[in-house]
């Protein structure tokens, strides 16, 4: 059982050096998410302007920004292996757990580097409380997770189809709807001043909704690869 582990830990890691390595020569999806991240927000900000929105309507903008700036470039995962005439190496030589848990990790990694970047660039533009730092991480932490255990998947489905990029945002959407209320619920408690125990329910919500959409994403993968 050891063995086993350690062995998919290894593949995993594989996939996802392999992914970060392509990513770091061509850069398109870092330059892809953190462009459309960074001019939505500087629009959205100078539309709105700086001083009084209520922390939902904060909170709604900072997400709607979050989830679009997504779509743009996490499924590239699987697309740029369809187009390189990579997929079907790779489908020969990993095992598909292996596979979607290192996508899983690179898209984790990617809208976690965009998180780092647009989120402090949020409190500037806007009066977004910052001093609520603990909590906003935890609430953004399992956002991204979220948004990531969804879009992996999908982005699979979509990676053959000849409208990638609009049936991306199409399939995600519905999926990603239920947890992106959450986010709101919950980021505008926090930015509100409101306890984290008040806002337990939207947080074990999403904690919830991470652990079955991964779960669920694992045992559906293998179909989904190898069709």
């Amino acid at each position: 059982m050891q063995d086993d582990s350690s062995g998919l830990a290894s593949k995993t890691f594989a996939v996802l050096a392999k992914d970060w390595r392509l990513e770091l020569r061509s850069r398109y999806a870092l330059n892809t998410i953190l462009m459309f991240g960074v001019t939505t927000l500087a629009i959205v900000s100078f539309s709105l302007g700086q001083s009084g929105l209520s922390p939902k309507v904060l909170a709604a903008v900072f997400w709607i920004i979050m989830f679009f700036s997504a779509m743009s470039a996490l499924a590239q995962v699987f697309v740029r292996e369809e187009e390189a005439g990579t997929a079907l190496a790779l489908k020969l030589s990993a095992d598909p757990t292996a596979v979607y848990l290192g996508k899983l990790l690179f898209n984790l990694v990617l809208l976690t580097v965009l998180s780092a970047i647009v989120t402090p660039l949020f409190f500037i533009f806007t009066d977004a409380p910052a001093d609520r730092v603990g909590p906003t991480v935890l609430v953004l932490a399992l956002g991204v997770v979220c948004l990531c255990a969804a879009s992996t998947l999908v982005a699979a489905v979509i990676s053959k189809s000849a409208m990638k990029g609009a049936l991306f945002a199409v399939l995600s959407f519905p999926i990603l709807i239920l947890p992106l209320i959450m986010l709101v619920q919950a980021t505008a408690g926090v930015w509100g001043d409101t306890t984290v125990g008040s806002i337990a329910a939207p947080l074990q919500g999403l904690f919830a909704y991470a652990v079955v959409m991964i779960t669920a994403s694992l045992m559906l993968f293998k179909f989904v690869w190898r069709e």
